[in-house]
């Protein structure tokens, strides 16, 4: 790469304004958006969904087009590896699939539409390779891996035979990540690129990407609604408002002295890992949006309504000719908990920890191999299907995305009504005000439900979700990462909304997720799982200011902090990669036991698998 002065951006977008044709007329995406990036600097733009920070990077890729929208003024200034300047607004589309991937790399959101279905993992990244690198196919095939290696995918020889269907969420995520990384792009162009990702594998793709940044000179714009990621990562902010650049500025004085409405209230709404030290109780957030809001802690009972002893879930690997079991995977291996009556019990950990498939067994979505699930009384593995359909009035699930668990083609009304259809609990006009009453419980206006679900922004979608569970009148609700893909304000009223449901109606929830500061902020007890076992588990007071086991304390040093002069050490962080949870037919691990380490909280003392490969403190 030839030298480049040091004060020449690589991109510089001027006036950008981007239009949609809609069946009412031309809608404007972005207007007047003007920003430019030099060689080795982070440019993060933040804003909520619809705010236009995605539309304006879609646009350097041109991929806009693709999307139905236009670039209708402004000009995408891109300074070439080969010297020259080109307008990537005017360039040609034979000119761009020459630069996409090649000069200008991306990340996407979400990563199950931005790999293919129907080819391998190693096929996909290694094309790319062999396309823009030329190399050989035994060439491309050792890059893959190692690039595969660079983003912690353990196993990666293996990995490389897998279709993207066969790896979790937060797996697919690093592969996406590895082919953008793959021809050491000038500019890279991550789109929420850590939004489905734990904090540890968060903290390992910041800091990679951050050494990427470093050594090769590449530029980053890196889009995020996480401020906490922003205060890590960014050199400079462009905060967007509807479409609109509101404020442009260096990392800390956006966070020290940020001068727009709104970029206040986005700071505002983020949850601080360490605010609750001190505070007994979990408590909604004080938004600045929000005006006579209670912010009342929520105690909750010390009365069991969930007890959970020795849940073992196992999920059978079949090979050979005769697709016999060869091994199983040990999704959850002995994993116990109380969880009280209008209280939060958090499960924290890593993907593929079992976290959610606990949570899917409590409930029975997926059959546990062994163990006692008693919910008030009633004892759940040893019902019939009629008995746990009834049992299930008691028990609702919000699932992570709320667009894959609603209808498309059905109305909200039909679809928060159905449950109680079902179930025959409401009928003619007494369910429409019941519907109704759902809607005003989650704040949406009562015109929304006639609406379809792609008529909502996600975390209206969201809303509708918690409507529908709230339905049968449950005791308990599992949330399974409810909250990990909504903006950070929108997360926030979600949140309170959440707490202050608990607080009303004297729900209990087992709150599934990897963002440290929510569950600090919203949870009684807590839950660190870790290759399906659970680690530690006590008063949220005790897990957070107090961890014992390595790995906890391993979760908590990766949390990104929302203050930019308190950002990580330069060093990429060393976690251990996850062994592999699959073992042979006759292998039987040895039962969890556990030390008490303070009042109701608890260590595993059995081998957790779990070696802290970073270095002692000091």
């Amino acid at each position: 790469m030839g030298a480049i002065e040091p004060d020449q951006p690589i991109a510089r977008v001027r006036k950008l304004r981007v239009t949609f044709q809609t069946r009412e007329g031309a809608v404007i995406g972005v207007e007047d958006v003007s920003f430019a990036i030099s060689p080795g600097e982070t440019v993060c733009i933040v804003g909520e969904s619809g705010s236009g920070k995605s539309v304006s990077s879609l646009s350097l890729m041109r991929l806009i087009e693709f999307g139905g929208g236009e670039i209708a003024g402004g000009e995408l200034l891109f300074d070439r590896r080969d010297g020259g300047e080109t307008d990537l607004a005017q360039a040609g589309q034979d000119q761009m699939k020459r630069i996409r991937g090649n000069e200008i790399g991306m990340i996407f959101q979400e990563p199950m539409t931005a790999l293919n279905p129907v080819f391998t993992v190693g096929r996909q990244l290694a094309e790319g390779l062999r396309v823009h690198k030329g190399l050989s196919k035994s060439a491309a095939r050792a890059r893959a891996i190692d690039l595969l290696r660079q983003v912690r995918i353990p196993e990666p020889e293996r990995r490389m035979k897998q279709y993207p269907h066969e790896l979790s969420g937060g797996m697919r995520q690093r592969v996406v990540i590895a082919m953008a990384m793959a021809c050491e792009p000038r500019l890279l162009i991550a789109d929420e690129p850590t939004t489905a990702l734990d904090v540890t594998i968060q903290a390992e793709i910041l800091a990679l990407m951050d050494r990427l940044k470093r050594e090769t000179g590449t530029a980053v714009i890196f889009i995020t609604h996480d401020m906490a990621v922003v205060a890590q990562m960014a050199d400079r902010v462009v905060v967007m408002f509807r479409g609109r650049k509101v404020e442009e500025g260096p990392v800390t004085d956006i966070f020290e002295a940020p001068r727009h409405d709104y970029t206040r209230a986005l700071l505002a709404a983020v949850p601080k890992l360490g605010e609750m030290r001190g505070k007994p109780a979990p408590e909604p957030m004080r938004l600045l949006t929000a005006g006579n809001q209670k912010t009342a802690p929520i105690p909750g009972t010390d009365q069991p309504l969930l007890r959970v002893k020795g849940l073992t879930t196992r999920f059978p690997v079949r090979g050979g000719f005769l697709r016999r079991t060869i091994a199983n995977v040990h999704a959850v291996e002995d994993v116990s908990f109380t969880l009280n009556k209008g209280q939060t019990l958090s499960l924290v950990g890593e993907s593929g920890c079992g976290k959610s498939s606990a949570g899917r067994s409590i409930l029975r979505l997926v059959e546990p191999m062994a163990g006692e699930i008693n919910l008030d009384g009633v004892d759940i593995m040893g019902l019939d299907r009629g008995g746990l359909r009834r049992a299930r009035q008691d028990m609702q699930m919000i699932f992570q995305d709320p667009f894959a668990s609603l209808n498309p083609k059905m109305k909200l009304e039909d679809q928060v009504a159905e449950p109680m259809r079902n179930y025959g609990t409401e009928s003619g006009s007494g369910l429409t005000d019941r519907v109704a009453h759902l809607f005003d419980r989650v704040e949406l206006p009562r015109g929304f439900m006639r609406r379809y679900p792609h008529e909502l922004s996600g975390g209206q979608r969201q809303r509708v979700a918690i409507a529908r569970a709230l339905a049968l009148n449950p005791r308990l609700i599992v949330a399974d990462e409810a909250v990990s893909a909504l903006d950070v304000s929108v997360q926030a009223q979600v949140l309170n909304l959440m707490m202050e449901l608990q607080a009303t109606l004297g729900l209990s929830f087992l709150f599934i997720s990897h963002d440290m500061a929510v569950v600090e902020r919203v949870s009684h007890h807590v839950g660190v799982m870790y290759l399906g076992r659970i680690v530690e588990i006590g008063p949220r007071a005790g897990v957070f200011e107090n961890p014992h086991h390595p790995y906890t304390r391993a979760l908590m040093s990766a949390v990104p902090v929302a203050d930019p002069r308190r950002r990580g050490a330069e060093e990429e962080p060393r976690f251990k990669p996850i062994p592999s949870p699959i073992h042979d037919v006759g292998y039987a691990p040895a039962p969890s036991e556990y030390a008490e380490v303070g009042p109701g909280h608890y260590i595993l003392t059995t081998d957790s698998g779990y070696e802290d490969t970073r270095p002692a403190p000091g």
